[in-house]
């Protein structure tokens, strides 16, 4: 019995066929309950076999959301279905990454698939709008430039992203946030439609719903983020954030932080975790309005000072029971705030802080026992101690930070660095031992190798007041230790501090406190022939380094190649006139050093990780390993000046020690050439040769021209007796010339009265002539008019005669052109009569002609079929008339009697018989 039930029932379907038919039944339903059915059945075999769904029904799920967006539940189900397409089970075997990258190409291909998914985001719905920007966020994973694209297209798509950002379902505004963090990263354009569509109120009220800063959760860093995403390096949003007065905001969230880390009760230990990272996101935000070379950078700097945010950051870096990474940041901000902008470097001096020095009082369950009023310090003093005294190694990132804030308070501030440089100096006089000059000139037996960063961050800010200023570097020089009057021995601030190089390196304390001195040294004889020549003033200086880099018994290869480095910038700016001469310099370097070790140790330094990778490497407490001192070796700006100026002093070994390089300093050159020098010299000399062989040509030529005078005189006298001679003979020939012209007129006027008795003669007669042509031509002229004026009488009656007959003429014509007009008339009305009879006429006989057409195609079309079926009655003919050939054949064969007769009369009877079919 269960044989036979087993052998009636159907064939098991694979899961490949259910699913085939589960997508034709979605494409061919027309009832929707059909097509939830057939929805409900593919969602069963989506996370199994998302290959097989996808290839077979993608396009009509897609097209479901459109089709069926008024039923909610058949459009959750259809979101459902395409979420698990985007997230199979890792075990299935049709899962892969190219699915999610095949169904987001099939989403963003078509712009309608995009704005149907946002169109979702309008209905009220939560699963709707849930699984919508799920899925949108899914599609932006594996294509997130055209999903931007088409976000940004479609219409109303922003403002419904945003507006999602006010539900006040927790699980959809998360969605939406995290959502619009991933799509607006690298978009300027979606960035700023996003910020006009009021995203800043919109993150700002979710910051204070969540509870602000100390108390929000994960929600308010997403919030950071995407306020992060939408301000990155666009000067538009910046500028709208800080016009509608956001930035203000930004002060109060931090105030209220700082209130709520000193009130009575604290912050609890498990808030603050998150607290700190919300505070690091907003520093981080506030750093974003800070991008150096930007064009509103220095708007921003101003509105930050302005809405008092500054002070609020000071307040978190000095504030001792804050976390050392989030007031490293905070001074990091501050310094990015005053950075180049003069008016709030001056007035940021002016600003009072915590004390480095106060003592936290005793907590008990977090909460503080007899809190103390705390004392406020200066601002500048509060970060030198806290950049330069002795701390903890978790507090190096704000040591860092503090060294930064003073960079950049005399960064670009010529005054100010002076400024400091003098305060510093004035100190160094008086004996302070929190000074960047006493530290690095103090005695080395005191313990400088404890903190090997304390002298390393004195040296790095002295460079920072040295660096390119020949008028701090001229000031810095006039720093020295002993009093010449009294015997002692005068010792300037550059020997000291290259004693307490060579002291450190025979000690062999820790590298960086060689560097930090090496790092000063190479910025300040840079380009200053007079630090040079206070440097070559110390003789045994030079012997000394040159025998650290030759003799060093660790392989040191920063500090080696740095003192590479300083030799080269000494012999590059030295003179002829250098306690040690440029040529000496030269010898030194080529014999003791020698020209392929100088050459290697500078390669050696430019290729060491710390320098080459410097822009990728982390500076700070992050790039110590176990415990271990941090690997920050070197300030950026000086790498960036041993970068700039490697190959020059590279190859300054090889320039003759007879050129000397100018140096312009503050518009004076300093330095010439002593080649060029001794050639001028030689000049020189050759000019005065010139001028003296010129002098005694002078001489030779007076003497000649006095002789020349005297024969001139000479010949002068003589020709003035012969001017005489031929004067007087002049005068005679004038004598006669005036007898001779007065005859010639004498004979001239004879000839002249001659001519004018003929000319007279000649008019008279020429008048009597002219006055008889006169009368001729009146007498003729009188019969002329005579004659002319009959002619007139006669025209004048021959126009009247032809006059009178055109008027007549024209009457007639009137009249036959009248009856001609009528005649016409006529005429056409019957001609027009006629031609629509003929039109009537013609169209009857096109019609007719048209049905005779198509009889006559009727009739050829079965001509045609008639005459194919007679061919095919021949070709049936000519076969029996072969084949009846062949029968009497075979009959003959046989020996049969058949006459040809017979065949053809019953050829001809079947020729009848076919001839009467086919017709």
């Amino acid at each position: 019995m269960f044989r036979i039930l087993e052998s009636q029932a159907p064939a098991k379907q694979t899961a490949t066929d259910t699913i085939a038919t589960l997508s034709g039944r979605l494409q061919s339903a027309t009832l929707l309950e059909d097509r939830r059915a057939a929805i409900l059945g593919l969602r069963s075999f989506a996370k199994e076999y998302p290959a097989s769904v996808a290839s077979g029904a993608l396009r009509s799920l897609i097209g479901g959301l459109n089709k069926d967006v008024e039923d909610v539940d058949s459009t959750k189900v259809t979101l459902e279905t395409l979420l698990m397409l985007f997230n199979p089970n890792e075990a299935s075997p049709e899962a892969s990454d190219d699915i999610a990258l095949w169904l987001a190409d099939e989403f963003t291909q078509r712009q309608e698939n995009i704005t149907a998914l946002l169109d979702l985001l309008a209905a009220p719905d939560f699963f709707s709008r849930l699984y919508s920007l799920q899925l949108i966020s899914a599609i932006s994973s594996a294509r997130p430039e055209r999903t931007q694209e088409c976000v940004y297209v479609a219409p109303l798509g922003v403002s419904r992203l945003v507006a999602v950002l006010e539900d006040r379902r927790e699980a959809v505004r998360s969605e939406g946030l995290l959502l619009l963090t991933a799509l607006t990263p690298s978009s300027p354009d979606l960035q700023k439609l996003v910020a006009f569509e009021s995203a800043f109120d919109r993150i700002f009220e979710i910051v204070d719903t969540e509870g602000s800063l100390t108390h929000g959760g994960v929600i308010v860093q997403d919030c950071l983020s995407l306020l992060a995403n939408l301000l990155r390096l666009n000067a538009s949003n910046q500028s709208y954030f800080r016009e509608t007065g956001w930035v203000k905001k930004l002060a109060t969230l931090l105030l209220h932080s700082i209130r709520e880390q000193d009130s009575h009760d604290g912050v609890a230990d498990w808030a603050t975790p998150q607290r700190d990272k919300n505070l690091w996101g907003l520093l981080a935000v506030i750093r974003l309005f800070l991008v150096k070379g930007s064009v509103g950078t220095q708007a921003n700097q101003n509105s930050l000072w302005q809405s008092g945010v500054l002070v609020q950051v000071l307040e978190i870096a000095f504030h001792q029971s804050i976390d050392m990474v989030i007031r490293a940041e905070a001074l990091a901000t501050t310094a990015d705030i005053i950075r180049g902008n003069s008016a709030l470097q001056e007035a940021f001096a002016q600003l009072d802080v915590r004390s480095t020095q106060t003592e936290i009082s005793p907590q008990v369950n977090g909460h503080t026992q007899g809190k103390r009023p705390e004392p406020r310090d200066n601002v500048i003093s509060a970060l030198l101690d806290l950049a330069l005294a002795a701390s903890s190694l978790d507090a190096f990132d704000v040591r860092l930070g503090a060294c930064e804030c003073l960079k950049a308070y005399f960064w670009g501030h010529a005054p100010i660095r002076l400024f400091f440089l003098n305060r510093a100096i004035e100190g160094h006089n008086r004996h302070e031992t929190d000074n960047i000059i006493s530290i690095l000139v103090e005695d080395p037996n005191s313990g400088r190798g404890s903190d090997p960063y304390r002298c390393w961050i004195a040296a790095v800010l002295l460079f920072h007041l040295l660096y390119e200023d020949f008028e701090a570097k001229n000031i810095a020089m006039a720093v020295a230790e002993g009093d010449a009057s009294t015997g002692e021995e005068v010792v300037t601030c550059i020997q000291s501090l290259t004693g307490s190089l060579i002291t450190a390196e025979q000690k062999v304390e820790d590298e960086r406190v060689s560097i930090g001195y090496l790092m000063v040294l190479s910025g300040w004889l840079y380009e200053d022939h007079d630090a040079v020549n206070d440097f070559l003033g110390e003789g045994s200086s030079v012997q000394s380094i040159v025998q650290l880099i030759t003799q060093s018994s660790q392989p040191r290869p920063l500090v080696s190649g740095l003192c590479a480095f300083l030799l080269g910038v000494i012999y590059e700016f030295s003179t002829k006139d250098s306690p040690i001469t440029r040529a000496t310099l030269h010898q030194i370097l080529i014999t003791q050093l020698t020209r392929e070790q100088y050459v290697d140790k500078i390669t050696k330094l430019r290729e060491h990780p710390m320098i080459r990778d410097y822009e990728v490497l982390p500076q700070g407490l992050a790039s110590s390993h176990f415990g271990s001192l941090p690997d920050v070796f070197f300030d950026k700006t000086f790498i960036d000046f041993l970068k700039d100026n490697f190959s020059r002093v590279l190859r300054a070994i090889d320039r003759s020690p007879n050129i000397e390089v100018p140096v312009v300093a503050n518009g004076v050159q300093k330095g010439i050439s002593r080649e060029l020098v001794d050639s001028l010299k030689a000049q020189l000399d050759d000019a005065n040769q010139r001028i003296q062989k010129l002098e005694s040509e002078i001489v030779t030529f007076e003497r000649r021209l006095g002789q020349e005078q005297a024969d001139h005189r000479k010949a002068k006298e003589s020709a003035t007796v012969e001017v005489n001679r031929i004067r007087s003979i002049n005068e005679a020939l004038q004598r006669n010339h005036a007898e001779e012209l007065e005859r010639v007129a004498k004979d001239h006027q004879l000839v002249q009265a001659d001519q004018e008795r003929a000319s007279e003669e000649a008019i008279h007669a020429v008048k009597a002539e002219m006055r008889k042509l006169k009368e001729d031509s009146a007498n003729s002229a009188t019969r002329v008019h005579q004659r002319n004026e009959e002619e007139v009488k006669d025209l004048k009656s021959t126009i009247s005669r032809l006059e009178s007959q055109l008027e007549k003429s024209s009457k007639e014509h009137v009249q036959d052109l009248q009856t001609a007009h009528e005649d016409y008339t006529t005429k056409l009305d019957s001609l027009e009569g006629r031609l629509k009879r003929a039109e009537d006429k013609a169209a009857d006989a096109e019609a007719r002609s048209a049905s005779l057409q198509d009889d006559l195609d009727s009739k050829e079309d079965a001509r045609k079929t008639a005459q194919s079926e007679l061919d095919d009655l021949f070709i049936v003919l000519g076969d029996l008339e072969e084949k009846r050939v062949k029968d009497k054949e075979r009959l003959r064969a046989h020996g049969e009697l058949v006459s040809d007769d017979e065949g053809d009369v019953e050829g001809e009877e079947e020729d009848g018989e076919s001839t009467d079919k086919a017709s």
